[in-house]
């Protein structure tokens, strides 16, 4: 047992995790050490330590680090134990009984999109999207929703490769360029629609629930059949259904603030 000795890397190791958490670009470990008044051998031995835990993202080519994907992981853990999911449920069954479409709240597991909650009218269609249900991120609207709200370097750190684009149906981003350019347009208009990358014949729109520095803790999503018209997905949601969806994550964003506050 290191013993008391251990504090103090311990409570560096936690101040480190949390400059990288407010900040919204990856940083070099030079500023870390300025920033946090360490040794700079100090600060790269505490950085390679978390590196190697999988909390901090070393960015080899940059010379800087970001958040690890352990940190997500912890993250969508608390969000599976706190208040958020039992201030969404009520508004989620208001929601699915007025607009007769099945509605979930869903959090980032690494490049995967967990479901916590889900809520949908009588009779209505069965679905993948069960609660404890993960999908890939990058297919579903939810999973986009808050990608889009990360770091790029977050982004590139969770999908490295050709290898972690799961193919479902056919349609969807195949690689990291495809993917930043429908994060960039979904980050642009506030919301997200995948059209049959999950379940051929099923469509969803998604809103990102954001905290006080613009992280996405979850997102709202509401699913919907859909076919398009022609060979190639149009993404074209009922007119009434993104406008209600936004409505329903301004809610919850707010009850949680004042909850958690």
């Amino acid at each position: 047992m290191g013993g008391s000795s251990d504090v103090p890397a311990l409570r560096r190791g936690l101040a480190v995790l949390r400059v990288l958490a407010d900040r919204a670009e990856p940083v070099t470990a030079a500023w870390l050490a300025r920033e946090l008044a360490l040794p700079r051998s100090t600060a790269y031995h505490l950085l390679a330590e978390l590196t190697d835990a999988g909390f901090v993202t070393h960015l080899p080519d940059q010379r800087r680090y970001a958040l690890g994907l352990a940190a997500f992981e912890l993250g969508a853990a608390y969000l599976r134990n706190e208040p958020l999911e039992h201030i969404a449920r009520p508004l989620l069954r208001q929601f699915a009984d007025r607009h007769r479409h099945t509605v979930h709240l869903g959090v980032l597991h690494g490049r995967e999109t967990l479901y916590l909650v889900r809520e949908q009218p009588t009779s209505a269609h069965t679905l993948v999207t069960d609660v404890g249900v993960r999908l890939p991120a990058h297919l579903t609207a939810s999973g986009r929703a808050m990608l889009a709200h990360l770091p790029a370097a977050q982004v590139r750190a969770l999908f490295p490769n050709r290898d972690a684009f799961v193919d479902r149906t056919g349609r969807g981003p195949k690689h990291l360029p495809a993917l930043r350019g429908l994060l960039t347009d979904e980050r642009r208009r506030g919301w997200a629609i995948e059209d049959g990358h999950v379940t051929t014949g099923f469509a969803s729109v998604a809103v990102p629930v954001l905290d006080g520095h613009d992280r996405p803790v979850a997102a709202i999503s509401a699913t919907f059949r859909h076919h398009c018209p022609g060979d190639t997905e149009c993404g074209t949601p009922p007119p009434d259904l993104v406008p209600a969806v936004l409505r329903l994550a301004v809610q919850i964003t707010a009850r949680a603030v004042r909850r958690l506050s």
